[in-house]
Parts: C-alpha cells; structure tokens; sequence
C-alpha cells in the first residue's frame, strides 16, 4: 500500500507555511485509520472480530503526526487502542485487519488479536493489554537503540488512565537517569475508561510530572495533526541529539467508548458532538480546501481510501483460520 501524496502544480502555502502535498498526505494517513477503525467496528457488530476492540476514532492527528517525522530505523510501542498507530507506520491494512479476525494471514498469525500484533520490518513492538506495561519496554527499546549508537529513537504511547502507573514513574527515572532517547506521549483523552482524568488526576498537566525527573516537558493540542508535527519535531530533534527523554502530552478526544463493549453513558451526546464539529480530520480538510483542494478531490480520496478498507476487510473475512498446530509456534514450552 503507497498513501503517499501524489506530485500536483498547486504549491500554495497555508497559514502554517505548509504545503499542500504535505496536508494531502497527512490527510490520507488520518482518513485511512478513521475509515478503517469504523469498518472494524462494523465487523465487531457481525461477529467477525471477538475479544476486546478498541477504537482510535477522534484520536488520528496524533499518531499520524508523530509518525510523520520519524526516521525509518525509529521504534515505537503502545497500548491496546493500538490499529492506528499500526497504520501510521505503514502495516498492512489487510494484515492487520485478518488478525483482528482471527486469520493465519493476521500479523501474528491470528493468535494475537487486536491487542497483541507486532511488526519488527515496521519497528512496531505492539499493542500491550496490561495498563502502562508498554512504558517500560518503551525504554529498553531506547536503551537498545543507545547501546547500538544507531540514532534512533523509541515513541512511547500511553493513555491518561496509565499515566498513573507506578511502573510509568520508574520508567521515568531511569530514562532520565541513563539519557535514554525515548519520547513518552501521553495520549490524554479524556477518560480512563469511564473515569474522566479530572476525577482520577490530579494536578493540570500530566506532563508536568516528569519534571521532577528533569525531563522536559509540553502539553499539546492532539486534535491539530500540524500542531502535533511541529512539537514532534522539537521533541524528536532533543531526544536523537542525545539530551534524553522529552514528553508530550496530547489532549486530545475518542469519539467512541473505551471499547466496543463500551455505551459511554458517562458523558453526554452534547460533548461528543461539540468535540467533532471541529475533529481533526475536518480541520485539515479545511486548510485543504483553503489551500486550493476542490470538494471532489477529497471525496475522490474518500473513495480511494474506502476501497482499500473495503479490500482489506474482504481479505480477511477470505482468510483461512489459523491451523490447531499454531497453538505450538512462537511458544516457549517448560
């Protein structure tokens, strides 16, 4: 797959001095998640995906903008609401929706589900189900990176329901302590399951609190994929020219509940659509148009999107179901 903005004569600025080639690319990577997590969700509702499911839907400016300034021997981990950051470090939509099926086409083989895939080729470490465990192996991903002196960094995801974690702290302080290049991004949605932060944490900024390990810090708003661009990039540059870790924390907002099992009555119908009047895939398409996108281009890369869901949605509903002897690979048996 090769979202990859194609050449075009209009090379106009928008008021963030970026160019239009750069928003359409942004903009594919963000609707192909958005368009892929609403399909999985439609497969979860047929029976096709069992066990937990979690959604990304409202979050994509975040893990596209990131990802959008990393190098390619970077790595990065994260937590259970995992699909998007897949996608945005160009996994397979077809392997990645055959293992949330279920299929021997899956990333893991159909053994992993939707929060247990990897991809060493992609420098993808997972989807953790263990609340905050991901922190952690986000530093020995730095440590490794450090010790190999290869200029790499480690991106480490993790929600505001996590960054109350013990284990998120001793991370902390151990990165700082040894200068480990890792980027911690809280990805601050509001809710911890049903638990809004301000009922769960206290204090302003949840980033604020690596301070007191001497690591630099910013709050940033997650629902502006160029706002999150522009703060990777200063976050990333710190990190790689060996100054230690950095974190930011990105408000940003999830449309759906923690997960599908989730009717998410713990906040208004109100909230949720005031939050998507402004979401971010609609911002960029604003500059988009601004910038001199007509309305059918973008619903021409709507269709061109849809149909790559749409294929990798039939791909895994084809797909074999994994052999019983699976169940014997990739195992370490005493």
């Amino acid at each position: 797959m090769n979202l990859k903005a194609k050449k075009t004569k209009i090379t106009k600025k928008n008021k963030h001095n970026h160019d239009l080639n750069l928003l359409i690319e942004l903009h594919k990577k963000m609707l192909l998640i958005r368009r892929f997590e609403e399909k999985a969700g439609q497969l979860y509702g047929m029976g096709h995906i069992g066990g937990f499911c979690h959604l990304y839907i409202g979050q994509e400016a975040v893990v596209v903008g990131i990802q959008s300034v990393l190098k390619e021997n970077d790595t990065l981990v994260t937590s259970y609401r995992d699909h998007g950051h897949m996608l945005a470090c160009d996994m397979d939509p077809k392997g990645v929706m055959a293992e949330l099926t279920g299929k021997a086409t899956g990333y893991s083989k159909g053994k992993g589900g939707s929060m247990h895939m990897f991809s060493r080729e992609k420098g993808f470490f997972g989807g953790h189900g263990i609340v905050g465990a991901q922190v952690p192996i986000g530093a020995g991903l730095a440590f490794a990176h450090k010790y190999n002196s290869n200029n790499a960094i480690c991106v480490t995801y993790f929600g505001d329901g996590a960054a109350n974690q013990g284990q998120v702290y001793e991370t902390y302080n151990m990165a700082s302590l040894w200068n480990l290049p890792i980027l911690f991004i809280i990805e601050n949605n509001k809710y911890g399951m049903g638990t809004s932060v301000k009922r769960s944490s206290a204090g302003e900024s949840l980033s604020e609190r690596g301070t007191g390990y001497g690591i630099k810090n910013k709050v940033v708003n997650g629902m502006d994929v160029l706002q999150v661009r522009d703060a990777a990039e200063e976050a990333i540059r710190h990190c790689r020219s060996g100054k230690g870790p950095y974190i930011l924390e990105m408000k940003t907002y999830r449309y759906r509940g923690h997960s599908m099992s989730d009717p998410a009555k713990y906040r208004t119908r109100k909230e949720v659509e005031d939050i998507r009047k402004s979401g971010p895939i609609k911002s960029i398409q604003s500059l988009m148009l601004n910038s001199g996108m007509k309305d059918t281009e973008l619903k021409s890369i709507d269709d061109e999107i849809r149909k790559i869901v749409n294929d990798s949605a039939e791909f895994a509903i084809k797909s074999e179901e994994p052999n019983s002897d699976e169940l014997y690979t990739d195992v370490t048996i005493n």
